[in-house]
Order: C-alpha cells, then sequence, then structure tokens
C-alpha cells in the first residue's frame, strides 16, 4: 500500500499528458491474460519487465512503443478497456492527482470488432465509473496517428467531436491530437493541421520530441496551440524560446521520456535549465511516487495541446503546472 506520508503522495497534482496504452498497471494486464489463458511469460516479474524499458533499450522511439504491443492484446473488447481505464484513474487519485487527462488512439483498438465510437465510449464510461467514486475530474484526448494519413484523421475527429466534453455532464473528450513518428512519416502526409476543430474539441499538434526547433514553429503557427508536448527541441532557438513565453505557451515535458527516446542523451542532460533561464517552467505532474528502481512504465511522447479555457488547470491550484513568462509581451507574427 502506498505510504500517505510521503510528501510526493501528498502534493496535489494535475496529469496533462499520460497515455492510456502506456500506464495500465502490469498487474491488471497480467490478470486480464491469466483469465483468457494468454499469458506470454511465467510470472508477473517477467510481465512488468515487458511492459517496461529496461537497461540498454533506451534512445529510440519505435523501441518505446514497442511496449505497447502486449496491452494491446486485451484492450481490444470495451469491458476491458473499460476496467484498465478503471484502474488507471483509480491509481492516479491515490498518488494525489486532482485532473487527468488521457491520450488515447481509439483506431488500434477495434481490431476485434468494437466501432471508433465504441472504442471512444469504453474510456469515458471507465472514467465516469472511477471518477464518480472519487475526487479527480478526468478528460480524454482523442489521438490520430501520422503514419494512418489524412482521411482516418478526419473519421477520428468527428467521433471526437461527437463525445466532446460541453455535450457531457461528466467525463467527455477534450481535445484531438495528431502524434506519431515524424522522422519516418512526411508531415505534408498527414494534411496541413486545421486551426482547431469545431464542435469544442480542441487542437492538438504533431510530435516535437524528435524532429528540431521548425517543426515547433509550424505547429505554434499552424495551430495556434497554448500548450504543446515534447518540445524539447525548442531550446535549439533563442528566438523560438522568446516566442513562447511571450505568447504564454505551455511546454509539457517527461524527462524520463526524454532520455528513453533518445531525444537527450544522459551525458548531455536535459533543456530544463534553459527552459528555466528563459524563465518558462516545466509542468511536472508524476501520478507514481518515486521508487529506488530505475525503470519507469513506458510513456511515449506525443503532440501540442489546444483545450478551452475551462479546461486549463488554475495555476493558483496548481502551482508548478503552468509556464509563467516574464512578461504577457505582444503577440509575435
Amino acid at each position: 500500500m502506498a505510504d500517505r506520508k510521503d510528501p510526493m503522495l501528498r502534493m496535489r497534482k494535475t496529469e496533462l499528458h499520460q497515455h492510456l496504452d502506456g500506464s495500465i498497471p502490469p498487474a491488471r494486464i497480467w490478470s486480464m491474460m491469466r483469465r483468457h489463458g494468454l499469458t506470454p511469460v511465467g510470472t508477473l516479474p517477467e510481465m512488468r519487465r515487458l511492459l517496461s524499458i529496461q537497461p540498454g533499450e533506451e534512445g529510440t522511439l519505435l523501441a518505446y512503443l514497442d511496449k505497447f504491443h502486449y496491452p494491446l492484446w486485451m484492450t481490444q473488447f470495451y469491458e476491458n478497456i473499460q476496467s484498465v481505464t478503471e484502474a488507471i484513474v483509480a491509481q492516479a487519485a491515490r498518488h494525489g492527482v486532482e485532473t487527468l487527462e488521457l491520450r488515447y488512439s481509439p483506431v488500434i483498438h477495434t481490431f476485434a470488432g468494437l466501432t471508433l465510437r465504441q472504442a471512444i465510449r469504453a474510456v469515458l464510461s471507465g472514467m465516469n465509473r472511477a471518477s464518480s467514486r472519487r475526487k479527480i475530474r478526468c478528460g480524454l484526448i482523442i489521438i490520430a496517428m501520422r503514419q494512418h494519413g489524412p482521411h482516418i484523421a478526419k473519421i477520428l475527429a468527428r467521433q471526437a467531436i461527437s463525445e466532446a466534453q460541453h455535450l457531457h455532464d461528466r467525463c467527455g473528450v477534450v481535445g484531438f491530437d495528431i502524434a506519431g513518428p515524424e522522422r519516418s512519416t512526411p508531415r505534408a502526409s498527414s494534411g496541413r493541421p486545421t486551426r482547431s476543430p469545431p464542435g469544442g474539441a480542441s487542437g492538438h499538434g504533431p510530435l516535437r520530441e524528435e524532429v528540431g526547433p521548425e517543426v515547433v514553429w509550424q505547429t505554434i503557427d499552424d495551430l495556434g496551440v497554448s500548450r504543446i508536448g515534447h518540445a524539447c527541441s525548442a531550446v535549439k532557438d533563442p528566438s523560438l524560446m522568446r516566442r513562447l513565453a511571450r505568447d504564454r505557451i505551455l511546454v509539457e515535458c517527461c524527462l524520463t521520456s526524454n532520455y528513453q527516446t533518445g531525444a537527450v542523451s544522459g551525458a548531455s542532460g536535459t533543456p530544463s535549465s534553459t527552459l528555466w533561464r528563459m524563465e518558462c517552467r516545466w509542468p511536472s505532474a508524476p501520478t507514481t511516487p518515486p521508487s529506488p528502481a530505475p525503470i519507469r512504465p513506458a510513456r511515449p511522447p506525443c503532440s501540442a495541446v489546444l483545450l478551452p479555457s475551462r479546461h486549463r488547470p488554475d495555476p493558483r491550484r496548481c502551482p508548478g503546472v503552468l509556464l509563467h513568462p516574464r512578461r504577457p509581451g505582444p503577440r509575435e507574427a
């Protein structure tokens, strides 16, 4: 049982960037696999190793994403998706998270016959059931994968809008995201991103962890985002850093993800010191308490976020989560 005396657990947190597939408790996946007779290994500790980045596996995004394969065996069915979502929300609540946004690609959960709408509803149902028993606010961000192309992205966008937060009394879709490896997928293949989709859902831009600052510029100019994920390459361009600060654009960063995907090396350190010098605060809302073990569950990087103002965390209630520039300043062209 978690030690409630741990100051990290007592801290109030806001989790803005957590992927559903990469944060399912291993024990929950293991119990499902045993029930269906599909265990790839003999014990739970072995299963944990399959689901976590191991020494020597750091350095590439594709190796990082390989950790998603085994959970997908189980998350092709409505009740299983609902169950793992409940487990994730419950774990986050135990770790002091008060606002949780989960990211999720419905397409890769439809291989057993679910429709896209059913795959989305399964997550929202799990969120509603878990949040009704705990003091935690939840929202769902729908992911469109770049390699699936623009037509699938448009279909997903329509489904996301149909389940938008403003249409629900409880949990709904709060954003739409374009994600996936950029080096192997030209930006043009995903189509030109729209500034903001209609219907109340927010817009997200493409992945920024394995590419240069020019893609961060494109995301800002094309989408007009207020939050951008894994933009660690922005520190290479001082003018871009000034743009982020003056436009009050939040930078979401996961230090372990930066290292495990090869965005930064252990020798070079992280871009956090540069962000601090520019008076841009890195958001930090861990959903797991500190552990002596060096291995962390894989949480793949994703994209930029634009949320309606009513879904943005209040900086007075979530200290250390939002970007605080030196001054607002005029918006740069």
